[in-house]
């Protein structure tokens, strides 16, 4: 005669919301904070930025990686667990900002040890696109406009940087160059991206004005 079977202890599996929250509540009730998270994505990547100076471009890259994976993760985690603050907000962007120019930094340095000129310029051009690319947006919504328009979002410049960097001479995927590659593209793109916001602001400061 056929029983049916008894589970093997009295607890019935968690569902996937039953979970999350468990994982929430632990989170919040741990001394993790979002500011450190933000902290060690920025070590991250001045370590990157590290490696690559010393040539490392394969380890840079994956470190600049894991560093940018925090810098998505702070935000999400403030969000869930209510630690978050204005001053928290404040620092996220302000390292975003440094983390990006600091590597860029050390891979232009790397092209002008080998008198790459026209590399050394995109890099710079990649810098201030990049910056300009926030400033815009910020701006933008003190003006009560919102503005997330654009193709190299950090996301975007994210993956450029990293598989130039994977794919660097020398880093040991392959034996080609796309480090100075990705540099052009990476300043083109953000470059486009500044126009883009632009011309968007513009629009929509002025449409209201067109069809008073």
């Amino acid at each position: 005669m056929s029983s049916s079977p008894s589970p093997r202890s009295g607890r019935r599996p968690l569902a996937a919301t039953e979970r999350r929250e468990l994982v929430r509540n632990r989170l919040i009730e741990s001394r993790l904070t979002p500011n450190a998270i933000s902290l060690t994505g920025f070590l991250l990547c001045v370590g990157a930025a590290v490696l690559v100076a010393e040539r490392l471009f394969f380890l840079g890259g994956l470190m600049f990686i894991v560093g940018s994976v925090c810098d998505t993760l702070d935000g999400r985690y403030s969000r869930m667990s209510g630690k978050g603050s204005p001053f928290g907000a404040f620092l996220d962007s302000t390292l975003d900002r440094i983390e990006e120019g600091v590597v860029l930094t050390a891979v232009a340095a790397y092209f002008a040890s080998r008198d790459m000129q026209f590399a050394v310029a995109a890099c710079v051009i990649a810098v201030l696109a990049s910056l300009m690319v926030s400033y815009t947006r910020a701006r933008a919504e003190a003006l009560g406009v919102e503005c997330k328009v654009g193709i190299a979002t950090r996301a975007v410049r994210v993956v450029i940087l990293s598989i130039g960097l994977l794919f660097a001479k020398g880093a040991g995927l392959a034996d080609f160059e796309l480090l100075a590659p990705a540099v052009y593209v990476l300043a083109g793109l953000s470059t486009i991206t500044v126009l883009q916001r632009i011309f968007h602001v513009r629009k929509a400061l002025t449409e209201p004005a067109a069809t008073a």
